[in-house]
């Protein structure tokens, strides 16, 4: 597999409604730089995600940018991570940040765990 193949996997998919509501979140918390991903241990399913404003870039972390927003995930968090699309949903339900992780083979009802 080529260099360009492994970076596409690894690559994480912004699209234009996350895009939009981390620009507009993130363009009224003054001295934050962007939305950052992490996975973590635990949750129902065995990982879950954390969503937390970003005031630096650290060493680790991998950025991802759309439509002038951006999204900081680390190289650990990546492994389980990559080839995920980040969306934005307002439905009836709520509003949510949701990620297709097709890494995941399970996940729960809430949406923010999943097992590999």
């Amino acid at each position: 597999m080529g260099a360009d193949a492994k970076s596409q996997m690894n690559a994480i998919e912004v699209t234009d409604a996350a895009a939009k509501r981390i620009a507009d979140i993130v363009g009224k918390e003054r001295g934050k730089i962007g939305l950052r991903v992490t996975v973590e241990g635990g949750g129902c399913s065995g990982f879950s995600y954390k969503f937390d404003l970003a005031d630096t870039r650290n060493d680790d972390d991998i950025a991802f940018e759309k439509n002038g927003a951006t999204v900081l995930v680390d190289d650990l968090s990546l492994i389980y991570m990559g080839g995920s699309v980040i969306d934005f949903v307002d439905d009836l339900m709520g509003q949510s940040f949701q990620i297709r992780n097709p890494n995941a083979v399970a996940s729960c009802g809430c949406g923010t765990s999943f097992s590999i």
